[in-house]
């Protein structure tokens, strides 16, 4: 497997190449037929947003249709606020438990009742474990836009013991307010940490301290003695930054691995509408045709953690179910061009669905050498990944002897679940 993946990175062919990793998947699952059933060593995680139930018209009922679940390992359900009081709270209670599912939208076809004590994404959930005793659900602190006072939350230990055990009370123990305490125990499986980023300032005046990177260690630590003192299986997990630039600032990669069940590691965002250029979103290798002065790659993100001492086996590779886009592309085949901004989407400007992707008209061009897709019309110009390019990621992460691969987001890819399913067939 080694030897096959240099050799999609490295040979020249397109056309030879890209019937290669056509035919991969079923090479792939040939080998793990040699295997224990109960081999499932690899990673498969996905987020399920909860905002998915209103405008995307998403809900649990459809990812259990889709079949991803069989597929997955875990499911990263985003996103609890983290408050200005340093403690966990939901963001959204109503879609959380308060909202009434009707039986079109269940997962067992049943309609919450109206005196029923959790409703909502939570009961979903239960049920969905309930059809797939092996999934484990992991609740996501913080994200983009919910990080602003992971720093404060930290500070100290008092903070960082209060922390702790507000969010191992509401999500783990499942007591949720002004219901019967333990309402929500047993749903979730343990806590994924979604700071973006430690010691980096975001776009949305997260408070920033030199003092994020040792405090991170520091509350991971302070969180697994808590964790293993209610259940010692509960997991920790966190999502970690692509570029070294923010990884120096805010990790002790060391340490922060020592504590963590496995972390997953940004793979895409890498290029996006708001650069100048056109670029790719999750390139597997560095492109020598990128211009800005700082090269970025999913190769690049994983050789800077090994680097700083973290273990292979406990990298998980981000990967997109979406692509980003710009608008006023002139020239050759749309890469590396300038852009007059970003190109409509769907739900967001410069941002669209696999889903929608997949049908958009457009030339399509594939660089197996770095991994990577993208679609030019002679206007819009889209970078995004297909069952190939993550057949190519799987690969990699199996030669290299990481552990997994992570998507952002569940609700993007198709209802037939095939970017699921392509990492399903080599990492299992």
């Amino acid at each position: 497997m080694v030897r096959l993946g240099r050799y999609i990175a490295a040979t020249a062919s397109a056309v030879a190449l890209a019937a290669t990793a056509v035919a991969l998947p079923a090479q792939a699952q040939s080998l793990d037929r040699d295997r224990p059933s109960h081999d499932d060593r690899f990673k498969r995680v996905g987020y399920f947003v909860q905002w998915g139930v209103y405008e995307r018209n998403y809900h649990v009922k459809d990812l259990e249709a889709s079949g991803a679940p069989r597929k997955l390992t875990h499911i990263n359900y985003a996103f609890s606020d983290v408050t200005a009081q340093g403690v966990c709270k939901s963001s959204d209670p109503w879609a959380d438990w308060q909202r009434p599912v009707p039986a079109e939208q269940s997962v067992d076809g049943k309609a919450d009742a109206e005196n029923q004590v959790i409703k909502g994404n939570l009961n979903q959930l239960r049920k969905l474990k309930a059809r797939n005793p092996n999934l484990k659900i992991l609740i996501s602190l913080g994200g983009w836009t919910l990080s602003k006072y992971f720093s404060d939350a930290v500070l100290t230990p008092e903070a960082r013991t209060k922390f702790a055990s507000s969010c191992i009370d509401l999500w783990l123990k499942g007591n949720l307010p002004d219901l019967p305490p333990g309402a929500a125990a047993g749903i979730f499986d343990g806590i994924d940490l979604d700071w973006e980023w430690p010691g980096s300032p975001g776009e949305v005046g997260n408070v920033v301290r030199p003092e994020d990177k040792p405090n991170f260690s520091l509350f991971l630590a302070e969180l697994r003695k808590q964790m293993n003192a209610y259940n010692r299986r509960a997991q920790i997990t966190a999502f970690l930054p692509a570029a070294a630039s923010k990884i120096d600032p805010g990790i002790e990669v060391p340490k922060v691995f020592k504590e963590l069940d496995f972390a997953t590691v940004q793979g895409y965002d890498l290029h996006g509408p708001w650069d100048a250029k056109t670029g790719h979103n999750g390139n597997l290798y560095t492109d020598k045709r990128d211009p800005y002065p700082v090269r970025f790659s999913v190769d690049q993100t994983v050789r800077d953690f090994i680097d700083r001492g973290a273990p292979r086996r406990k990298i998980v590779v981000g990967v997109p179910a979406y692509g980003h886009g710009w608008t006023g592309v002139k020239g050759g085949d749309g890469l590396w061009q300038p852009a007059t901004g970003p190109a409509p989407g769907k739900f967001a400007a410069g941002s669209e669905d696999y889903k929608l992707l997949k049908g958009k008209p457009g030339k399509r061009y594939r660089d197996l050498r770095t991994g990577a897709l993208w679609m030019y019309d002679g206007n819009e110009f889209w970078s995004y990944d297909d069952p190939v390019s993550l057949t190519q990621k799987a690969l990699y992460i199996r030669a290299k002897g990481l552990g997994g691969s992570m998507m952002w987001s569940l609700d993007q890819d198709d209802e037939k679940a095939s970017l699921t399913s392509a990492l399903y067939r080599v990492l299992r």
